[in-house]
């Protein structure tokens, strides 16, 4: 099969029935082999019920209904799992990813041997209070995970190599940070591709002014996880150790200080009586607890199943 298209969806009843026949629309033009991937998030509008319509007219059309809403990380995963083609395209179902895309997301998979293409959507349709907020994510994003040729991480039109998609896992609201994963799961050949971006046609934005909050969380989550993983102790024992010779050695100099005082006969303060003792002690104390908790994290990661667990490309 060609092409697997994963589309993550919430209450988008009105949209569904345009999109998937423009979607089969294209696919029929271009001869593409396909599949229709609808994960439906726990909707309550009746998008079910549009959904399994859709099916009996296009048996290409494979859904997932969830129980309750996971949100679009929990939905693109299983949408991963379920998906067979060579190529996976990711879209949004509220119309404003155009599916005439496809084509050239899908060339250049297989052509330009890119293992994912990110869509950027260079003219957006949305209010300031959404463009602004995202500008300065997608910065803080290239500066922390070294993509720098990437302008929008959390475009909804993307394509992978089916490979990708079976190699890494997308939970919380990791979804804003796929190629990020990607990259840290070692598919390092990543793409950009301007797409159109249209305005919202039916129904009104799933995504409130939280996400930006979660998203800058979830980004520190990735990178401490992708970069210390596997190693911990490097991460922790470094910082602890740093923090407990900074103590040490602050402490160790009021002391020197007061023995040198005393040798002099000269005035001085006892060593407690100094507010900077105080820091000293709490920077051990610190230090000593950071050690400990990377050495913990150490015993937990070697007893891991996954603790040898490497991507590997090719054997020869």
């Amino acid at each position: 099969m060609d092409i697997s298209v994963v589309i993550p969806l919430y209450n988008e009843a009105e949209s569904l029935p345009e999109l998937t026949a423009w979607i089969k629309r294209v696919m029929d033009d271009n001869r593409f082999s396909y599949e229709i991937i609808l994960i439906d998030d726990g909707s309550t509008d009746g998008s079910w019920m549009i959904i399994e319509g859709l099916k009996a007219k296009n048996p290409k059309i494979t859904a997932v209904k969830f129980r309750r809403n996971y949100g679009k990380s929990a939905a693109l995963n299983v949408g991963f799992t379920v998906a067979q083609g060579d190529v996976v395209i990711t879209m949004d179902a509220d119309l404003q990813d155009s599916p005439d895309e496809i084509p050239e997301l899908y060339r250049r998979i297989t052509q330009e041997d890119f293992d994912l293409v990110s869509g950027w959507k260079q003219k957006r349709h949305d209010p300031p209070s959404k463009t602004v907020p995202t500008k300065l994510f997608n910065s803080v994003t290239r500066s922390m995970s070294g993509i720098h040729n990437l302008h929008d991480f959390n475009c909804g039109l993307k394509a992978y190599k089916k490979d990708v998609v079976k190699s890494i896992e997308v939970y919380g609201e990791m979804h804003r940070y796929i190629p990020v994963i990607a990259k840290w799961a070692g598919f390092s050949r990543i793409g950009e591709q301007v797409v159109l971006h249209y305005p919202r046609k039916y129904g009104k934005t799933k995504f409130g002014p939280g996400r930006f909050v979660k998203g800058f969380l979830d980004l520190l989550s990735i990178f401490f996880v992708g970069k210390f993983g596997k190693r911990p102790m490097h991460f922790f024992g470094t910082m602890g150790v740093l923090s407990f010779l900074a103590g040490f050695i602050i402490a160790a100099w009021l002391i020197v200080e007061k023995l040198i005082s005393i040798s002099n006969h000269t005035s001085y303060r006892n060593a407690t009586d100094q507010p900077l003792f105080f820091f000293a002690l709490i920077a051990i104390i610190i230090g000593t607890q950071l050690f400990l908790t990377g050495f913990i994290a150490e015993l937990i990661s070697r007893n891991g199943s996954e603790r040898n667990s490497y991507q590997i490309e090719k054997v020869i």
